[in-house]
């Protein structure tokens, strides 16, 4: 087994601290600066070479600035001649841009792709990508977690006379493995429709959720308008409490305002720690994601399956 060392940008230092001490390591320290242009520098603080390097950065907000440093990062690893370098992405931005949807747009997730393929990774972990053909725009190896099994592990959720629920058709799927892990056979799901331009979307219920305890699984939440809406559904349909699960808290632009105008709708939400949190209200709820993490590094260390984490 080679010697590995575990290093972490900004945008992951408490989440690879967290990471690191269950392996009994210390970070290796990477020194940021940025000028004040905001062009970003970065040096790693010890020698890594021939050592296999496990690098943790998300590239959250701002995502330009994590997603610079990420590139910058990943090229001083590469100078430092690693016996390999696995990048663990919690969160990958710009994985929302992953196809042409219109006319002269680009396909950002592809771009960044090829960005980090061109500095050079052996393999790439990341958890719960937000669409999996992204994982076909590496020619590295690509470990894509499941978000849902830390939430199975951590969330305390009653499973008597619950359903799960999806805020999409795009994410029945996730749902669906959810659900089978909790042994729970019955699924709802969220029918999205603008019946007029500029008229707001109308929430309609596949599934019958009277007198139930909703849980809605998803990838990634941002404002939590539509999230809002959904448990908002729920309740008007008879819902007894509706709560969501959902791997990435991006929450941006006015979701705290959102959250708070829509608590008596939405009983509790809980996200991982892909993203780093500041303060957070009462209803939201940051489950920790260094054990999974921690377990796959170990795993790959020790040339062991990751496949057979979700069995």
């Amino acid at each position: 087994m080679k010697d590995y060392v575990i290093m972490a940008g900004t945008a992951s230092f408490e989440l690879g601290n967290a990471i690191a001490r269950k392996h009994d390591k210390e970070l290796i320290v990477v020194d940021k600066k940025q000028f004040s242009d905001g062009e970003i520098f970065v040096k790693i603080e010890e020698s890594i070479r021939g050592k296999d390097v496990y690098y943790i950065q998300s590239t959250s907000s701002p995502a330009n600035d994590n997603l610079m440093e990420l590139l910058l990062t990943l090229d001083a690893i590469k100078r430092s001649s690693p016996g390999s370098i696995t990048l663990v992405m919690p969160y990958f931005g710009y994985a929302r841009q992953d196809r042409k949807t219109e006319s002269r747009v680009p396909i950002s997730a592809k771009l960044v792709a090829d960005l980090i393929e061109r500095v050079g990774i052996n393999r790439l972990v990341t958890l719960d990508i937000h669409a999996d053909q992204i994982q076909g725009f590496f020619d590295s190896p690509v470990d894509n977690l499941y978000g849902v099994n830390i939430f199975i592990d951590s969330c305390v959720l009653n499973t008597e006379n619950t359903i799960i629920a999806s805020p999409d058709a795009g994410g029945v799927g996730r749902a669906r493995y959810f659900a089978k892990k909790l042994n729970i056979n019955d699924l709802a799901i969220i029918d999205k429709r603008r019946e007029k331009a500029n008229e707001s979307e109308v929430m309609n219920v596949i599934g019958s959720v009277e007198g139930k305890h909703v849980v809605i699984i998803d990838d990634m939440v941002d404002t939590g308008g539509t999230l809002i809406k959904a448990a908002k559904a729920f309740k008007e349909h008879g819902a007894v409490s509706v709560k969501a699960c959902i791997t990435h808290g991006v929450l941006s632009g006015n979701a705290f305002k959102n959250f708070e105008e829509g608590k008596n709708y939405l009983d509790k939400l809980y996200i991982t720690n892909s993203i780093e949190q500041g303060l957070l209200p009462d209803n939201i709820e940051v489950i920790d994601s260094s054990d999974l993490f921690a377990e796959v590094i170990r795993r790959l260390v020790h040339n062991e399956s990751i496949s057979s984490l979700w069995r």
